[in-house]
């Protein structure tokens, strides 16, 4: 019999085998995850709830199909974390912020729906930056989730909850959103799996918008295969999401098969020279170095590309995001949904009730980012600051286009920088926006993107490597990075979060499990 610690240490297509042959069952396999999760999601904080009564009950549906024979997708069983910026009906859903601290939709998101059909139990909803707005999963209005690598460190964000629930071992599986890196960069310093699909082929209906030209949910995991199962679940059309593609998911799962067994041969691989060089930690350059040899060993041809309107790219984006966010925000008015808060003093109006209670219901790096959008849609400004950023990321998009003329994918490091100190860019907003320069470009463009494990730096954290690809080119990504991944862990003689130091088995914080009314830790 397997026990406990190891089972929770296998990845999701290795726990989905041993569900197929009925050595273990979906309860055994989440109950093991829901007490890891007690064990040391209190240091973590990577859920902001906890379900068990929904997550064995889904468990016990999921065993009783198998029994019956209903044919099943090889991830059924396997229990997964949700980004608490996805609609879970009946499930409170916060967003991260105070001004949905009570908001319990009536309605799954798309995704959710997705996998619940596939049989996947939800454990729980993740922590995250308020409305997806950070790099650090610092701006949860519910307190920062922490890095498992090191405690004192932050996860990335705004998704740094997903990534260290799987970094955790509290899920092998998790779902992300990504508007500008959000699933990238913290798989990137937690040592995970994150992808970003391509724009319009998963479905973002009951995804809480931020930026709606640029967000995308996608799969965070322990490995290419299994982000690459997660996603055969969660891709294709919805009616529901104007848009969304009108296709069918990309072979994403037969792709990530073949890169295991090395088929890379012969692939043109383009290096961005604008995503690298000074301002990247010099133990995440040697990472990069190390993969290029890698690709050179597997027979892809490397060849250096240049994307100029790259530099531009972090402006931009900090122009059309917070426009797009603040347009998107306005819905949240006190009338609605959400809390509610009356001024202190001074006339109870529309106007003054909608003031006090966004005053009080957002935090400071929503409030900034509203501010800078509504300023850049003002009259007057409206031409020379977001429609001067739109003007750039055509500009991205063509030095794309040029790039596919040349390769079949792009590579650089996923973040500049290793995972730092929780508080230490706090002060200094320009900085934390730093850490996604290298991810924003996927996002203008609406190409897909995946990061994954290249080894630690020489801090001892993890370093990420990203592989872009053309739109509906999602197959790309997974046949590249499942090779590089073989070929890493072939080196290292295991996976990377086999090294995880921060959280050995005796770790014992508590953590407070709520059931399916969806209250809060």
């Amino acid at each position: 019999m397997t026990g406990a610690l190891e089972l929770i240490r296998m990845s999701a297509a290795e726990m989905g085998t041993l569900l197929a042959s009925g050595e273990v069952s979906s309860v055994e396999l989440t109950e093991a995850h829901l007490e890891r999760i007690e064990a040391v999601d209190g240091a973590v904080h990577a859920f902001l709830r906890i379900l068990p009564e929904v997550a064995l009950g889904e468990a016990r549906a999921a065993d009783s199909a198998r029994a019956a024979g209903e044919p099943l997708h090889p991830l059924a069983g396997v229990p997964i974390a949700v980004k608490d910026v996805l609609a879970t009906k009946g499930l409170r859903t916060t967003c991260g912020s105070r001004v949905l601290e009570n908001w319990i939709p009536a309605y799954d998101a798309t995704v959710v729906q997705k996998v619940r059909a596939a049989r996947l139990p939800v454990l729980g909803k993740t922590n995250m930056d308020e409305f997806a707005m950070g790099s650090s999963t610092e701006h949860s209005a519910y307190g920062p989730t922490h890095n498992p690598w090191d405690l004192e460190r932050a996860p990335g964000g705004s998704g740094g909850g997903s990534a260290a629930a799987v970094a955790a071992l509290e899920a092998p599986l998790a779902l992300g959103s990504d508007t500008g890196g959000s699933i990238r960069q913290p798989a990137a310093v937690t040592g995970t799996v994150g992808v970003k699909p391509t724009y319009g082929g998963v479905s973002r209906y009951g995804l809480v918008a931020m930026a709606s030209s640029l967000d995308q949910v996608g799969p965070v995991s322990r490995s290419v295969l299994d982000s690459a199962l997660l996603h055969s679940v969660i891709g294709g059309h919805d009616p529901r999401d104007m848009t969304s593609l009108n296709e069918p998911v990309p072979p994403v799962v037969a792709a990530a098969r073949r890169g295991l067994n090395g088929d890379i041969k012969g692939l043109r691989v383009g290096v961005v020279s604008e995503l690298g060089g000074r301002g990247y930690q010099t133990g995440v350059l040697a990472r990069f170095d190390e993969a290029l040899t890698v690709l050179r060993e597997l027979g892809a041809e490397l060849l250096d590309v240049s994307c100029p309107s790259f530099r531009y790219a972090l402006p931009a984006y900090y122009l059309i995001m917070p426009s797009e966010a603040s347009s998107n925000l306005a819905r949240f008015d006190a009338m609605r949904y959400g809390i509610r808060v009356e001024p202190s003093s001074g006339p109870v109006t529309v106007e003054t009730v909608m003031a006090a209670t966004r005053a009080a219901g957002f935090g400071d790096e929503v409030k900034r980012r509203i501010i800078l959008g509504t300023y850049a849609l003002s009259a007057g400004y409206y031409d020379a600051y977001y429609g001067s950023a739109q003007k750039v990321r055509t500009l991205i998009q063509r030095d794309f286009e040029n790039a596919w003329n040349q390769v079949d994918v792009l590579v650089s490091p996923t973040s500049p920088t290793t995972a730092f100190k929780l508080g230490e860019k706090l002060e200094d907003p320009l900085a934390m926006y730093l850490q996604d320069i290298a991810t924003i470009p996927a996002n203008l463009a609406g190409i897909p993107g995946i990061s994954l494990p290249s080894g630690l730096a020489e801090d001892g954290l993890p370093v990420g490597v990203q592989v872009l690809a053309p739109a509906r080119g999602d197959a790309f990504l997974y046949q590249v990075g499942a090779a590089l991944e073989a070929s890493f862990e072939a080196k290292w003689g295991g996976r990377l979060l086999e090294q995880t130091p921060a959280l050995p088995t005796g770790v014992t914080a508590s953590a407070t499990i709520n059931g399916p009314e969806g209250g809060a830790k």
